[in-house]
């Protein structure tokens, strides 16, 4: 198990220090899964939510999202982005799958803006149809690959999901 880092010797919460860190490609992928009732679905899938096109909006606000990760999460560093990329697709007929993709060239990595945007995301879908389905589910919001920096290449497999939770 490796240490806790944002904790300094005496239990107190602090930031990492990144600066000796070299700068490296760094990118990340995460999604969550939003559930539904089928009519709630095609709603979306038919772009007939009253307050609008449901997927473009929930793309935007996981954009903007994974910019302002390091305002919402208190020790996360506040990054300069590459990219981000939200893909949102309908995954069957009462789940709505959305992947957030992440990249920068800095000295941390990309993780939790990817988890971020996925989650607000999803958020976003639940707020634009609640009126509709106050049953929606959001998740998991999980990460589902990692690269770049020392700890080097992660890529979740189906088994990690039931090794975590045991």
């Amino acid at each position: 198990m490796s240490e806790l880092t944002h904790f300094d010797e005496s239990g107190a919460s602090r930031m990492v220090d990144v600066g000796a860190k070299p700068v490296t490609l760094r990118r990340a992928r995460a999604e969550a899964l939003v559930r539904m009732r089928p009519e709630t679905l095609a709603l979306i899938r038919n772009r007939q939510v009253a307050k609008g096109d449901v997927r473009e909006v929930a793309r935007l606000a996981g954009i903007m999202a994974a910019k302002r990760t390091g305002l919402l999460i208190p020790l996360c560093h506040p990054l300069a982005l590459d990219s981000v990329e939200l893909k949102l697709e309908f995954a069957d007929e009462q789940t709505l799958r959305i992947e957030a993709a992440v990249s920068t060239h800095g000295r941390t990595g990309v993780e939790m803006e990817a988890l971020t945007a996925a989650a607000v995301a999803g958020l976003t879908v639940y707020d634009m149809c609640k009126a509709v389905d106050r049953d929606m589910t959001i998740g998991p919001v999980r990460l589902l690959e990692k690269s770049g920096g020392k700890s080097g290449h992660y890529v979740r497999s189906e088994s990690s999901e039931d090794a975590s939770h045991q």
